[in-house]
């Protein structure tokens, strides 16, 4: 029984390794780790099937353990269950229900690794102050962000609303040597014009109707730290000349008063505008865009950033899960493939809404397609973060580049196991058994354990 069941389960793409007693099964589990254990409940030796589960529990191995045995009763079954066990099974069985057992326990182990792994991921490297992140456009920034968080350069920041530019602001201002400092928001589009002059560089009493007392104005309350004014490009022209006079000269005049004082502050500005189209329109000044433009990071949208949907969707199921204090474990394969398909026209704060309104709803441990608000989101997948450049482009190898991503995030969804990527992929085993050495996809590279498990 024992060789023909590792016969069937090495056929079914899985890797075996056999014990012929509970002695030599723990000797085993010394030295390597699996996935699955299935354990007789009597053998020869002093350790019994119940003896392997207890082991593999108090050892706290991330291993899922199924029992079979000719010698059933309910209260071996209960005890089996209580300890740990996946599931029991009684001799004789069929190979197509050990089979989906199996499955279960893999797809059980691969949804809890997925979401422990993406969360380690979250608060480890592919995170940057509250900023997240594993693609390459985002390494980028996270890398820029570490060469200037630290110094005075003015700093302009873009991209399409919901990319999280004020997210990379704080970033550069809680990374750097200001961070002991103030960090001052500003919507330059959110407050009128007639009290934007007052609000940024201060008045004294008596400047105009309605200054009943001083008001020191948010440049000077960054003094020493950040200023974050975002959507600049609705800052009017006239308050453009004068904000540039500031930057030039770091000094500020509040309204009404003859005295200047002296600043040191570091502006980061943000904008969804493309600022050279409106400088060349005649609605913003190019010289303080250039001063404001030292350095610009541009924030790609989500939808040319796919990688990060999982870490991303894990992050916000995090928070929310907590703030409803719920027992949701993660999402359903189905609802990972809607999500990462989508094209997030809001970006990142869609993201982030369609994460909550999830919680919210979700009756289950998994969060599953119907709990999102486009269950359809799949057919709405295009390749649309491919921009062509002027100078063309190698399309075999842009193609093959495409199709590697796939592979990679297929293999990462099912946790490294080929037979379930396949499935995701709508391919047959032996057809991504044939890509992965097309493709140059080595098990170091994919990060995957080198079997067909």
């Amino acid at each position: 029984m024992r060789e023909f069941l590792a016969i069937c389960l090495k056929r079914a793409g899985h890797e075996v390794s056999v014990a012929e007693s509970g002695d030599s099964a723990l000797e085993i589990l010394d030295r390597e780790s699996f996935e699955i254990v299935i354990t007789d409940l009597r053998m020869p030796g002093e350790v019994d099937g119940l003896k392997v589960l207890e082991t593999v529990r108090k050892r706290e191995l991330d291993t899922e353990v199924i029992v079979v045995t000719a010698f059933a009763t309910a209260e071996t079954a209960l005890h089996a269950m209580k300890i740990g066990a996946y599931d029991y099974l009684t001799k004789p069985f069929k190979v197509d229900v050990i089979n989906a057992v199996i499955d279960r326990a893999l797809e059980k182990r691969s949804l809890v690794e997925a979401n422990l792994a993406l969360r380690e991921r979250v608060s480890g490297r592919y995170r940057l102050a509250s900023i997240i992140g594993k693609s390459q456009r985002m390494q980028r920034i996270f890398d820029m962000v570490g060469k200037i968080h630290s110094t005075r350069t003015s700093v302009l920041i873009t991209g399409e609303s919901g990319t999280g530019k004020e997210l990379v602001a704080r970033a550069l201002h809680s990374e750097g040597s200001r961070s002991a400092a103030a960090f001052v928001a500003v919507n330059c589009g959110a407050i009128p014009e007639n009290l934007m002059e007052s609000e940024l560089f201060g008045h004294v009493r008596g400047a105009f109707t309605g200054a009943v007392g001083d008001k020191l104005g948010l440049m000077r309350a960054a003094d020493q730290g950040t200023l974050f004014l975002d959507e600049i490009g609705e800052l009017s022209l006239n308050l453009q000349v004068k904000l540039l006079r500031v930057l030039q000269e770091r000094k500020v005049r509040p309204v009404g008063s003859e005295v200047e004082y002296d600043i040191d502050v570091r502006v980061v500005a943000a904008t969804n505008l493309e600022l050279e189209n409106e400088v060349a329109t005649g609605a913003f000044r190019s010289d303080l865009y250039y001063r404001l433009n030292v350095i610009e990071l541009r924030l790609p949208p989500l939808r040319q950033r796919q990688a990060d949907i999982p870490l991303l969707a894990d992050h916000f199921l995090a928070i929310h899960q907590r703030d409803n204090d719920n027992e949701i474990r993660g999402f359903s394969s189905a609802a990972r493939r809607a999500l990462e398909a989508y094209q997030y026209p809001g970006n990142v704060r869609e993201l982030e809404n369609i994460i909550e309104r999830a919680v919210t709803l979700s009756d289950g441990p998994l969060i599953d397609v119907q709990d999102l608000p486009a269950p359809d989101a799949a057919a709405s997948f295009t390749p649309s973060s491919f921009e062509l450049p002027e100078a063309g482009v190698d399309l075999d190898r842009v193609l093959s580049d495409y199709e590697r991503s796939i592979v990679r995030q297929a293999l990462e969804q099912s946790a490294g196991v080929r037979k379930r990527a396949a499935a995701l992929l709508g391919i047959s085993f032996r057809s991504l058994r044939y890509r992965l050495t097309k493709l140059g996809l080595d098990e170091s590279e994919a990060g995957q354990p080198n079997d067909e498990d």
